[in-house]
């Protein structure tokens, strides 16, 4: 197991356990306290629970060494459990929505809501603390690690955390201000539905871009064309397409150099170019280079 692999199992591992044990809690309490919003922030916690398992196995897989099969590495993999993160969230956010506006829907209509009990708003407020722990952990490690699943797995306790503060607000709404106001329980519920809807969307579109072979932003194509050309007798960088190969960057390019040139002097300046963009972007970057002559004007 590679240090990067042992790192992104360690943080998750971590993460797993503080979600298990949330998860027991936050189902009792939602049970004892009669709390919706709370339910239903036990079933988002529950969802992060999913998406740990899902990060430790991808990232095992995307971890391997290329083979016969897989010329490019198996990055994709890393990529793919943003996507199913990403996913899960939605759904899960789904089913919160759903379930709230049907408690909104008896409301409406005249019918009574239990009110909420203090242990689910004690259970609110532990889980704020607890995943916004966990979220600047994870995504601390995720960016030094250049894990997009760690970092899709960050936001997911992020959004754990905004959606047991949204419970709280609700909870502790119903609470104080006394039966007429038990709505706000379910009402909360529907709000912490749509931000987890949000944070899902940006998930999804990432994970796509890099499933699609999308291309890297436009500033980071120029800035390796001009680390292409700040090599001696290196001109005209065209044809240049790059793309995300899990957490690490592809780059193909077309240049242009005095077709006189010995081989040797040749191989030299490709290998320089090489060189300082894998000093720019990583050793693992892949770097293909098509050279050819300069086409000079008939005198």
């Amino acid at each position: 197991m590679s240090r990067r692999e042992h790192e992104i199992y360690k943080v998750t591992l971590w993460g797993s356990a503080g979600n298990l044990l949330l998860v027991a809690f936050k189902f009792v309490a939602a049970v004892v306290g009669h709390s919706s919003a709370m339910m239903a922030d036990a079933v988002h916690s529950l969802s992060d629970f999913v998406t740990d398992i899902v990060v430790l196995v991808f990232v095992k897989v995307s971890a391997k060494p290329q083979d016969q099969s897989h010329d490019y590495g198996h990055g994709k993999f890393e990529t793919f459990a943003t996507f199913i993160i990403g996913t899960a969230l939605i759904a899960a956010a789904v089913g919160i929505i759903i379930a709230a506006a049907d408690k909104v829907t008896d409301w409406m209509e005249g019918i009574d809501l239990e009110p909420p009990g203090t242990l689910a708003l004690w259970a609110a407020l532990l889980s704020i603390v607890v995943k916004e722990i966990l979220y600047q952990y994870t995504s601390a490690r995720g960016k030094a690690l250049n894990s997009g699943a760690m970092i899709a797995n960050a936001w997911h306790h992020r959004s754990d955390a905004l959606s047991s503060v949204g419970a709280a607000i609700g909870i502790g709404g119903a609470i104080l201000l006394g039966n007429r106001w038990t709505v706000l329980d379910p009402a909360a519920s529907i709000i912490v539905g749509l931000m987890l809807i949000r944070v899902a969307y940006k998930l999804l579109k990432t994970s796509t871009d890099e499933l699609t072979e999308s291309s890297l932003p436009e500033e980071v194509e120029q800035e390796i064309a001009e680390i292409i050309t700040s090599v001696p007798d290196i001109s005209e960088p065209h044809n240049l397409r790059t793309r995300r190969i899990g957490n690490r960057i592809a780059i193909e390019a077309h240049i242009r150099m005095d077709g006189d040139m010995p081989l040797r002097q040749a191989h030299d300046r490709a290998s320089a170019i090489e060189h300082k963009l894998k000093e720019r972007f990583g050793q693992a970057t892949h770097i293909s280079l098509h050279m050819e002559p300069i086409k000079h004007q008939p005198s």
